[in-house]
């Protein structure tokens, strides 16, 4: 692709943190989208009010304020033919809109296009506090009445959150990858390290202390377990009031506003997957074949490998996603796998935190380097979208494009396993985890099950079970592959060894 009028590239970068003494002073989702829009117009020397599209990362902190399109383009004086925010706030939201956007800027619909997304999870915290010790009579919008709902068969074995689904990959890899507890932690420990270091020396990042190796394996009370093998300082920290946002232009239009060539970046193409939504209907925990589908699929469409990359941004909500990602792409383990620092250190504004690591890239690659890798996941592991930037033309880049690869996906996946919901007897551990309190106590636990027909069930662990809890956390034996019983109990199945 040669016509500059079609070749998308980043102009313009902004992020903040916004962190006052008392947090209900902070500003609110949509204030910190105006700030960082502001920011990414200052670096591009653009006006806002001249962007013909406006793209936004759904939030969740602010929720009551509703769709943000009109009040956002207000805002900043701007009147975009093209002003959308996404459907639900998932972590690959920020590289989906980013191709969008190139897509239109290649069909030659746009020629400037902002994307911003912002949580102010602190803020709504503080006032929140407020509002229910009755020193705020006047707020109450950010406390949200939760629909009740009776819990699905997941729900009811703890499987809710993010954080109780992805041990299970996490410990479902390292079987898979025949390494011990002990290797797979230390794995986790230098990954996160190196987070902790890049973060120290990015601007934009939330905490800006290094921690060491050590520091993320000791459990202690500043550390505490949080979903077996995850303690805090191994998962996103979302209590954060950050926003992020970019410009991009056509070349063309990037060359008339008199924008130097050593500040533009080129987006190369993308490429993106999912897993079933229900993470009980997939074929397997030890890998995924939507993660390996879009990695593998953008490598191709670039006309490149790992070697060609000199950064890359591995999303990191919890261990095992950097961990399956980096071994796909190749990248070793013992470089960077962050340009901002992750979402423990870095921040984790609930889906925009991509939108963090594409100024974050976009300001390396303008001082070193020649392309960066971009993987973003969201959901229950379950959204995957990549793609490439580069501070020189990417020669396979063409653009519209079609990103979607989920029949790709679909073809490599393997035979998903029927699920039985009231199963006794004999059955092997596909993988497990068991969940703590915030006293670090063990509340629960869970095995994901097969029965001798291959058939996938649940069983609740008995946490007060001395001997078992041990087998599956001391890391003397591996439990994924062992076999046992389920029981039936008073109330629903248990897990025997």
């Amino acid at each position: 692709m040669t016509d500059p009028e079609r070749i998308p590239v980043i102009i313009g970068v902004g992020q903040v943190n916004d962190r006052p003494d008392d947090p209900d002073q902070g500003l609110d989702s949509l204030g910190l989208m105006v700030a960082a829009l502001e920011i990414a117009a200052t670096d591009a020397g653009v006006p806002l009010a001249e962007i013909d599209s406006l793209a936004i990362v759904d939030q969740i902190s602010f929720h009551h304020l509703g769709k943000l399109c009109e009040p956002l383009a207000a805002a900043i004086g701007a009147n975009p033919a093209i002003n959308y925010q996404s459907a639900a706030p998932h972590g690959d939201t920020p590289v989906r809109l980013l191709n969008e956007a190139a897509n239109r800027i290649g069909a030659g619909e746009v020629k400037l296009a902002a994307i911003v997304g912002a949580e102010a999870l602190r803020t709504a915290a503080g006032r929140a506090a407020k509002a229910a010790s009755g020193e705020d009579k006047s707020y109450n919008a950010v406390r949200q009445v939760a629909t009740r709902r009776e819990p699905n068969y997941a729900q009811k074995h703890g499987l809710s959150a993010p954080v109780d689904v992805y041990p299970l990959y996490e410990n479902a890899t390292r079987a898979a990858w025949g390494e011990s507890l002990a290797e797979a932690q230390f794995e986790s420990a230098e990954i996160w390290s190196r987070f902790s270091e890049v973060a120290a020396a990015n601007d934009g990042a939330w905490i800006r202390k290094p921690a060491t190796p050590a520091d993320i394996l000791e459990v202690n009370e500043r550390n505490r377990p949080i979903a077996f093998p995850y303690s805090k300082l191994m998962v996103a920290n979302s209590s954060v009031n950050q926003g992020a946002g970019f410009i991009v232009a056509s070349l063309a239009e990037a060359r008339r506003r008199g924008i130097a060539e050593e500040r533009l970046i080129y987006v190369g193409m993308g490429a993106a997957a999912k897993e079933p939504a229900s993470i009980l209907h997939r074929d397997r925990y030890d890998g995924s074949v939507s993660m390996e589908t879009s990695i593998s699929r953008t490598l191709k469409l670039n006309d490149m490998t790992a070697e060609d990359f000199d950064c890359v941004e591995l999303y990191s909500c919890f261990p095992c996603v950097p961990k399956m990602a980096r071994r796909i792409l190749g990248w070793p383990w013992d470089r960077p796998a962050t340009v901002f620092g992750g979402l423990t250190f870095g921040g984790g504004p609930i889906a925009n935190y991509m939108s963090h690591a594409i100024v974050s890239m976009t300001q390396r690659l303008r001082k070193e380097g020649r392309y960066g890798f971009l993987f973003a996941n969201g959901g229950f592991a379950t959204d995957n979208h990549c793609i490439v930037l580069g501070n020189q033309p990417i020669a396979a880049a063409s653009f519209p494009q079609d990103f979607d690869y989920q029949d790709e996906a679909e073809a490599k996946r393997g035979p998903v396993p029927e699920l039985i919901e009231d199963y006794a007897g004999a059955a092997t551990i596909e993988s497990y985890t068991v969940f703590y309190g915030r006293d670090g106590a063990p509340k629960a636990g869970v095995v994901v099950a097969r029965t001798p027909e291959d058939k996938r069930t649940l069983a609740h662990v008995d946490v007060s079970d001395a001997a078992m809890l041990a087998f599956l956390t001391d890391g003397r034996g591996e439990p994924v592959g062992t076999e046992g019983q389920i029981v039936a109990l008073d109330e629903g199945f248990g897990w025997r060894a």
